[in-house]
């Protein structure tokens, strides 16, 4: 397995990781958890090391999930994990209707990271990131509260996730950001703008969620695909039967190289993803164990300069269709 620094932090990982949210929530009820202990246990024989959850997802079930699958390989993987939502139920909601509220204060950290630590079964957090930017809690604050952690050797490293360039500073100012974790893919390259010159410039490394379009770019999601209540892509602008039909040029594009290569869109997708900088380690989730090989299969696919080019230049000439988050979500990136 190919091994990624995260920026210029000594944090190595391998150079794919997994995420793991779906296995606990999201995409359909809570996954098998024997199956789900089996298939993280898979990817560790198969050379993955990155591995991530939060407390948010499920929540709870995910971390205890990491916490009992993982106990075996303690000092071999890294898992990282996120605070920053409100899961009290007394919560006053400032996020999307009927989700948790943020809260970073400093005391809510503190109890975030000791719940986690006792669900990961772990003595540190290999890797922190806010899950959100908290517009109430100065991130001087949050970045001061994880520096204290990380000097009692409760956590290991910081990362912030869909922080805005001027909050990613803030934070590395106080306590140097290993990693940030946004959506970033063929069909979502906003990170391109400002937020990967920075992290280039700061030493930050990038981890992508959704490195696979939330499944649109395996190609096996067409104009006719429907979404239970419970898998939130139901309520993605971006997964209306209109939106689907019209990016269904990205996965025609994504198909083309894919046969040339004797790949499959998805590793096309994610070898694409890899090959824009060294210091970017995708996380792409499933709960399966072939899409897990297929995935790993995409370290083995070159794509030289010239393939870059022209998947550039194709997709430079693509709309993408629909929003990525309804509004209130929406609102809660890039702060």
């Amino acid at each position: 397995m190919q091994k990624r620094k995260l920026g210029k932090s000594d944090l190595e990982v391998s150079a794919l990781g997994l995420g793991c949210m779906g296995m606990s929530t999201s995409y359909g009820p809570p996954k098998d958890k024997r199956e789900m202990t089996d298939l993280l246990r898979a990817a560790v024989e198969r050379g993955i090391t990155f591995f991530d959850t939060a407390e948010v997802y499920g929540p709870y079930l995910n971390e205890e999930l990491l916490g009992e699958g993982l106990a075996p390989f303690k000092g071999e993987v890294v898992i990282a994990t996120k605070f920053g939502f409100d899961l009290s139920p007394e919560r006053d909601s400032r996020g999307a209707k009927g989700a948790p509220g943020l809260n970073s204060r400093p005391d809510h950290i503190k109890a975030a990271v000791e719940g986690s630590l006792k669900r990961l079964k772990v003595e540190s957090i290999d890797l922190l990131y806010q899950h959100r930017v908290d517009a109430e809690a100065p991130i001087e604050d949050v970045a001061g509260a994880v520096k204290d952690f990380i000097q009692q050797g409760k956590v290991k490293y910081f990362g912030l996730s869909e922080a805005g360039v001027q909050t990613i500073r803030r934070a590395h100012a106080v306590q140097p950001v290993t990693a940030l974790q946004n959506e970033y893919s063929l069909w979502w390259r906003r990170p391109e703008a400002e937020v990967i010159p920075t992290l280039e410039e700061l030493g930050i490394g990038l981890v992508p969620y959704s490195p696979l379009g939330r499944g649109f770019l395996t190609g096996k999601i067409d104009q006719n695909a429907t979404f239970d209540s419970t898998d939130f892509r139901s309520s993605l602008p971006r997964f209306t039967p209109e939106a689907l039909k019209a990016n269904q040029a990205l996965i025609d594009l994504l198909g083309s190289i894919a046969q040339r290569k004797e790949a499959t869109p998805a590793q096309i997708a994610l070898a694409w993803l890899l090959a824009q900088k060294p210091w970017i380690v995708p996380i792409p989730g499933t709960t399966k164990l072939n899409r897990l090989d297929e995935n790993i299969g995409a370290l083995a696919v070159e794509l030289t300069a010239n393939d870059l080019r022209e998947i550039d230049e194709a997709a430079a000439r693509i709309t993408v269709q629909g929003e990525r988050y309804p509004e209130a979500l929406e609102e809660l990136t890039g702060r």
